[in-house]
């Protein structure tokens, strides 16, 4: 493994990791001087390139994308050939709203409160202020869509600081850069896994700040792990995060999900009609009822601004057997 030779004791960090961490860096420390349009006039240049080249992640959005529609192409789910020209516009559109997304993090020192209340439409958001109101902890479950960060950041600006999970990422040098520029916005940011791994036990202090009637928000429509729960998306069969029927469950809390939009130059938040504990069933079934109504909304949320999902990554069960097969 190439790498650079570091102190006694200390691993080396391999020379892919160190370069993604640059581009970060020079990243964070760039865009935010450039002027707008021309930071967003660069990443739309950026994005229609990637698309055109129509590399393996513009592949995976395109045929998650086309699912989206019900307009899947027939073959293998990677298939590069007859790709629905719908599909294909929708695609250019979703890799220009995944590079505003960063152009927005990189930029993210411009972004004051007046600014991120004055351009943030939210829609339904009594559910959470309510909710809190009356010290009832609130679950924001949320798929990746729009802009998390600053949505997060509106949240805060309202008064009401939360705690989220943040998948570790390589290098540390890189989670740690991000988990600080989420704790700049306001957020408690919690690892999903111990350093070197293992749990860092986050669920705990999650139920914590739910007893405690805060806001916990947490990204949701990804978990192929074994511990997640298979629900029906757009059609077929994927597995969801059981984190926030599991808080729901256990706390009291009212588990929201939430979907997320560009609008104009501003931002677009729904929050969906709260999702209820089962008065039937065991735990495990409770999970799965309110994980697949959980889907339901990410579902409804997504199919109306599906340019704006972020998904070029494997999602239903079938892509990863065609994957394995």
């Amino acid at each position: 493994m190439i790498g650079t030779a570091g102190p006694p004791g200390r691993p080396r960090i391999p020379l892919g990791d160190r370069i993604v961490a640059a581009a970060f860096t020079v990243g964070w420390a760039v865009v935010r001087h450039v002027p707008e349009r021309v930071a967003a006039w660069f990443f739309r240049v950026l994005a229609d390139l990637l698309w055109r080249r129509r590399g393996t992640s513009v592949l995976r959005l395109e045929a998650n994308l086309a699912r989206v529609l019900g307009r899947r192409p027939p073959g293998t789910a990677d298939a590069a050939d007859a790709i629905d020209p719908a599909v294909r516009a929708l695609a250019r559109a979703g890799m220009r709203s995944y590079f505003r997304y960063w152009m927005e993090l990189f930029r993210s020192a411009r972004y004051d409160r007046e600014r991120i209340l004055a351009d943030t439409r939210a829609i339904g958001d009594e559910a959470i202020f309510d909710n809190l109101g009356q010290g009832r902890g609130v679950v924001l479950a949320l798929p990746h869509t729009g802009n998390y960060d600053l949505a997060g950041a509106w949240l805060v600006h309202k008064g009401h600081p939360f705690t989220t999970v943040a998948e570790r990422l390589k290098p540390e040098s890189l989670f740690d850069r991000f988990v600080d520029y989420r704790q700049k916005l306001g957020m408690e940011v919690l690892p999903l896994t111990a350093r070197g791994g293992g749990s860092a036990m986050a669920f705990g202090t999650l139920a914590k700040r739910l007893r405690d009637g805060r806001p916990v928000c947490l990204p949701a429509e990804r978990d192929l792990t074994a511990s997640g729960v298979e629900v029906e998306f757009f059609g077929a069969k994927t597995r969801m995060v059981p984190g926030p029927a599991l808080l729901a469950i256990q706390t009291g809390a009212a588990l929201l999900p939430a979907t997320l939009w560009f609008e104009g130059g501003g931002w677009g938040i729904r929050i969906h009609e709260e999702i209820p504990v089962p008065a039937e069933g065991t735990r495990q079934e409770k999970v799965t009822v309110m994980t697949q109504t959980m889907a339901a909304a990410f579902e409804k949320g997504i199919a109306e601004h599906p340019e704006d999902w972020h998904m070029l990554q494997r999602l239903w069960l079938d892509d990863l057997d065609k994957r394995t097969s």
